[in-house]
């Protein structure tokens, strides 16, 4: 009995300290792997400009349609894309920003989950995460 609560409790610790992984989100992966750039800020770039693209297409939408489901897993693969930068690229005043830009836009996002049915909250809420990816894309530019 001790030894099967050792085992979930460190199956337990092991999926919430993962960090960079995909385990709850499988398709974060592969749009991970499509947005990969030369470094880790590049990823983000390319990620916020994919986000930027899917968001639009997801206007006008309701519920978790297929667009919203893309829109998901790229915040999922943004969010985790923030371990690749370096240790010198995190320690500088751009990259505060940008970890601050990471945080609005997983407010706005819940937000968003919150409204994903009700018109027109939905796209106002899209549009806002489109702003706040634009202003996270141009800081991380800077760090570059």
């Amino acid at each position: 009995m001790q030894r099967t609560i050792g085992l979930l409790a460190m199956a337990l610790i092991l999926t919430t300290l993962s960090g960079c992984s995909y385990l709850f989100y499988p398709r974060a992966g592969d749009y991970a792997t499509q947005a990969k750039g030369a470094s880790g800020v590049e990823t983000i770039a390319n990620l916020a400009t994919m986000m930027e693209a899917t968001a639009s297409k997801a206007k006008g939408g309701k519920g978790v349609d297929a667009a919203f489901d893309d829109l998901h897993n790229q915040f999922h693969a943004l969010d985790d894309s923030f371990c690749g930068v370096t240790a010198a690229q995190s320690k500088t005043p751009a990259y505060a920003l940008a970890v601050t830009h990471k945080k609005e836009l997983s407010a706005i996002f819940k937000r968003l989950w919150k409204f994903k049915d009700n018109q027109p909250q939905r796209d106002q809420h899209l549009d806002l995460l489109s702003a706040e990816l634009k202003e996270l894309r141009e800081t991380v530019q800077v760090i570059k």
